[in-house]
């Protein structure tokens, strides 16, 4: 083996090496996305519940408000209108909270789906750096089994010369061989 195929053997093999790490490196990147998207996806479910528990201190403040209102025009609490009024503010309290969980699970499933893409995405990179790997080593063992002319002693480089080949002999299309 010539100076020549060592070269080309140390090329196929830094090039191999360098399309692994490629490929880890990318799969890396990805899982480190998927893991960002799960962070954002417990902190949507941790603002859902700090912001039920605002909204519910706001509630509380008008539910006050409203006692004291009504209070102050003489009506009776729990009776009446009053009740009416009453009904009315926790139903929506009560569809609003339903509202924002449910925000939050879509939110949050979006968020579950994105880290499943990149994990997939990751694998996907890996996958083709693997496949990239694989075309390194035939196409580098294709240049060495040329340059060796597959291991046997004939040299099929030589060309048509217009008649007489470098070795002296004359090609014969319809011989196909050589005749003196």
């Amino acid at each position: 083996m010539g100076w020549q195929a060592a070269v080309v053997g140390a090329i196929g093999a830094a090039t191999f090496q360098q399309q692994g790490k490629i490929g880890k490196f990318n799969q890396s990147i990805n899982e480190r996305n998927a893991k960002v998207a799960e962070a954002e996806a417990v902190q949507i479910e941790k603002k859902t519940e700090f912001d039920i528990a605002r909204f519910n201190n706001s509630y509380e403040k008008l539910k006050g408000s409203v006692e004291v209102n009504l209070a102050k025009s003489g009506v009776v609490s729990g009776q009446g209108t009053a009740y009416r009024i009453a009904t009315a503010n926790a139903r929506e309290k009560y569809m609003q909270e339903n509202i924002m969980r449910y925000n939050s699970k879509v939110a949050q499933s979006k968020k579950i789906e994105e880290a499943n893409f990149a994990r997939i995405s990751g694998q996907m990179a890996r996958e083709q750096a693997r496949l990239a790997q694989y075309q390194t080593i035939a196409s580098t063992s294709t240049s060495l089994l040329n340059m060796n002319n597959f291991g046997g002693g004939k040299d099929y480089s030589k060309t048509y010369t217009g008649g007489m080949q470098s070795d002296g002999n004359y090609y014969d299309p319809y011989n196909m061989g050589t005749t003196e």
